[in-house]
């Protein structure tokens, strides 16, 4: 891997979970695989009062569980070297003086800042960035979901830190997009030309995006309760992951190309009527049960719930795509918490046969389909129809299956790896364009609004199940099943 040029990158919420669980650990790895050299530093800002040392104590401790073996003392105190911290109120223009003195003159080194805070401190610290004179041409922002919680918030953020930085500068990242998987998709579909002809509606059944997470509120409630898992999930991952299955072939690999093409899909998607909503969409809400041989509460009994809380922590979705590749295609988008496992997939299910000549006791074998999976492990699986040994004609399911532990011994890139390298090397690609995320608010709104209007309570499902009955129920009545269930 190349080494990246010398760089400046500032943390706001360097103390935060973000900091500690990923963009540090994300950084350490690259000093350690020698892409950062002893010239780049990195800047922590947080309002804790710590000194340096309590900052570089409170780092190590935290980020060593999150790098496991990959810790060595040696290469932390190399990394150490390269880290400051600042003592500051991001709202507060006199607190920029210290940290503008310690980047200093440098218009042409690279700067990344890096937005870990509630996106209420985007407009705020932008400003005061602009003001104090910290912002060059070659610096970047990288900024966290949620960006807003319906289309207008969205729009005033964007404008907020549009005013002083330009869309080349303003990276929205959106970590599901670095995943190797997603990236293997991407080669997958345009550098193979096996399955090109056989991605469209000719052959291509039905598509299933699911992200589960074990995981419940884990002490966020007042959070969640103002977002819940349309905004926080599905407005941004699954339909970012849905682009990249049904976007048509880029001419280049260039940012604005693949970005291009992901928006076409994007303004695509069938709009909802609120006929629409209550037939194609289904939210639910966890009450008590077991995950993992574990009791746990309800989203009611989390703390900072409201007791009568209609916040949906699981949502399914049918959506359409209204092109000449995908007409008649439904594309199932399921996420939720307190899910039986922790699961990030994609299904293609591709069509039976067109005529079955091998008796009725096999035509209910499973048709072909390819499971991309980003989580818990990383791998492609082709399934296909094979004869088993035996006098008999008789067929089972086998798989093709690509595990990149496997087949590429070399270390993989955690997803904020990827994308922090990107942002430093200024590449927009992975990153999601201002239309594109006002497209996606767009499509999601009147889902919002419908619910909203409504009297009706999120659909109650126990956790540790693949929730509401309801969700299955979406699928069946197109004749079809999730995955877990066929």
């Amino acid at each position: 891997m190349r080494t990246l040029p010398d760089f400046d990158m500032v943390l706001f919420g360097g103390t935060g979970d973000l900091a500690m669980r990923k963009l540090l650990p994300a950084l350490y790895q690259q000093v350690k695989a020698g892409t950062v050299g002893p010239g780049s530093r990195i800047l922590a800002a947080a309002r804790r009062s710590l000194t340096r040392e309590a900052f570089l104590e409170l780092a190590e401790t935290s980020c060593k569980p999150f790098l496991g073996a990959d810790y060595d003392a040696a290469t932390w105190a190399s990394f150490a070297e390269r880290l400051s911290y600042f003592s500051m109120d991001a709202q507060a223009a006199d607190s920029y003086g210290p940290l503008g003195a310690a980047l200093g003159q440098h218009p042409d080194r690279i700067r990344v800042f890096y937005y870990s805070t509630s996106p209420d401190f985007f407009a705020a610290i932008s400003a005061h960035l602009g003001g104090a004179g910290l912002i060059t041409p070659h610096s970047r922002v990288v900024v966290e979901k949620p960006l807003g919680h319906d289309l207008e918030s969205s729009r005033e953020i964007n404008d907020a830190v549009g005013r002083h930085f330009t869309e080349r500068q303003i990276f929205r990242i959106d970590h599901y997009l670095g995943k190797e998987p997603v990236q293997n998709l991407l080669a997958l579909r345009f550098a193979n030309v096996l399955f090109e002809p056989l991605w469209r509606r000719e052959w291509v059944q039905d598509v299933q995006i699911t992200v589960a997470e074990q995981l419940g509120v884990e002490g966020r409630g007042d959070f969640y309760e103002g977002t819940g898992a349309l905004r926080d999930m599905l407005q941004n991952h699954l339909l970012q992951l849905l682009c990249i299955v049904a976007m048509e072939p880029p001419t280049a690999s260039d940012p604005d190309a693949v970005r291009d093409e992901k928006l076409k899909v994007l303004r695509s998607l069938r709009a909802f009527t609120s006929q629409d909503v209550a037939a194609k969409t289904v939210r639910g809400q966890y009450k008590a049960g077991a995950v993992a041989g574990r009791p746990v509460a309800g989203y009611v009994e989390e703390p900072g719930v409201a007791p009568d809380s209609r916040t949906e922590t699981f949502v399914a979705v049918k959506a359409e795509i209204d092109t000449w590749r995908w007409a008649g295609v439904p594309f199932f988008l399921r996420t939720g918490k307190r899910m039986p496992e922790k699961l990030a997939e994609i299904v293609i299910n591709f069509r039976q046969v067109p005529h079955f000549i091998f008796g009725e006791a096999a035509h209910g074998t499973r048709a072909n389909r390819l499971v991309i999976r980003m989580q818990p492990d990383e791998s492609m699986r082709l399934y296909l129809v094979a004869k088993q040994p035996g006098d008999a004609m008789a067929l089972h399911p086998v798989n093709l299956n690509l595990d990149f532990a496997e087949s590429f011994r070399a270390r993989r890139l955690e997803a904020y790896e990827r994308l922090l390298l990107d942002a430093i090397r200024g590449r927009l690609t992975l990153f999601v364009r201002r239309d594109e995320q006002e497209a996606a608010w767009c499509w999601v709104e009147p889902i919002l609004d419908s619910w909203a209007a409504s009297e009706d309570r999120p659909k109650s499902y126990t956790a540790g199940s693949w929730g509401p009955a309801a969700s299955s129920a979406l699928l069946s009545r197109d004749g079809l099943a999730w995955s877990e269930e066929d």
